[in-house]
């Protein structure tokens, strides 16, 4: 019943969001580029396959389970919001439970009121709790994908992450896992502790990434400095940005960015629970714009944030201060910038009904 009461209170708070927040423009499609879909993972979904595969829990109960999994205010800096996901994948005890989270990530979107999302998800990430075979997870997450999208109505793009923090080598190997499905695949992320692994020492792994026709957007200059996002782009090809608060610190760097069209995925409360932005009023993202640099509005990780789409652009209205206008714009960069078929865009861009 609790889980019956969550799911109507969630889906009401959405709505309720969406019908209030005139920055919002119900005439324009609303995206998600950056949201990681093993950052995603329900509560109650992590209660209940706990329960099949015998997996104890410190919880008693799923309101425990949110106090532990979701950052409330803030952590100490990256790493530590990134343990937080670990909860959610140490019950991925078989490639079912990883259909199921990527078909519930799809449901969440039509929720939220997405008209587009972009998934991205490492499967070696979510295989190690329970060393499943890394080709399996992606084999589950594209086919749950696909289910949702055509259930749902909703239009998605699997973007496969490469999880830094494993080394090089263990990186070769999920680079193979999602290159066997490249086709259901559109772009290549870089994750994980971006200090302590730089970009450059994937940079071959990410020219296998080009040559299979993918996209590249990497995870850059949240952890790290502006040599981190220099690195992204020169070593391995990126177009966008995860992130990039420290773009603001590199003036030649914000320019060139203007000037090439790489653009920024930004994520508002996720800088703020990680650290890489300490004061949301005065957060990169305004700068970014003046600077003529297309911006974009992302989750990151709603499931660990406990937030959804419209909550960032609140943020970004009423404390960032953004126009009504600029958010609008920013409305229709995500189309723009999207991994997607120009066929795909001029649907999303077609007069709403």
């Amino acid at each position: 019943m609790f889980i019956l009461v969550r799911k109507l209170y969630c889906c009401l708070k959405i709505w309720i969001l969406l019908s209030s927040y005139p920055v919002i423009s119900p005439d324009l499609p609303l995206t998600d580029l950056h949201r990681h879909l093993d950052g995603n993972i329900r509560p109650s979904t992590i209660w209940q396959l706990a329960q099949e595969f015998s997996i104890p829990l410190q919880q008693q109960n799923v309101e425990e389970l949110i106090q532990t999994i979701q950052v409330h205010v803030k952590t100490t800096d990256l790493l530590a919001f990134l343990q937080k996901m670990e909860l959610g994948v140490s019950v991925l005890a078989s490639e079912q439970a990883c259909y199921r989270v990527a078909y519930e990530n799809v449901e969440d979107a039509k929720r939220a009121g997405l008209t587009y999302a972009e998934l991205r998800f490492s499967p070696v990430f979510m295989a190690h709790a329970h060393h499943l075979p890394i080709d399996h997870v992606v084999d589950a997450v594209v086919a749950g994908c696909k289910a949702g999208s055509k259930a749902y109505g909703v239009p998605v793009n699997l973007i496969g992450i490469l999880s830094r923090s494993y080394g090089e080598a263990t990186c070769h190997q999920e680079l193979q896992a999602l290159l066997r499905a490249k086709d259901d695949i559109v772009a290549l992320d870089l994750a994980g502790d971006e200090k302590g692994f730089p970009a450059i020492r994937f940079k071959q792994h990410f020219k296998l990434a080009r040559d299979a026709g993918w996209h590249i957007t990497v995870h850059a200059g949240e952890a790290d400095g502006p040599q981190s996002i220099w690195q992204a782009m020169d070593a391995l090809g990126a177009t966008r940005i995860g992130h990039s608060v420290a773009a603001r610190e590199d003036a030649r760097l914000m320019d060139f960015m203007a000037n090439n069209n790489i653009s920024i995925e930004c994520c508002l409360t996720s800088n703020f629970q990680t650290g890489a932005c300490t004061d949301m009023a005065h957060h990169p993202i305004k700068t970014f714009i003046e600077r003529g640099i297309v911006v974009t509005l992302n989750t990151d990780d709603p499931g660990v944030s406990g937030i959804e789409i419209a909550d960032e652009y609140k943020l970004a209205r009423e404390v960032v201060g953004l126009t009504t206008e600029q958010l609008a714009q920013i409305q229709l960069n995500g189309v723009e910038v999207a991994f997607a078929s120009e066929s795909l865009k001029a649907e999303l861009l077609a007069p709403r009904r």
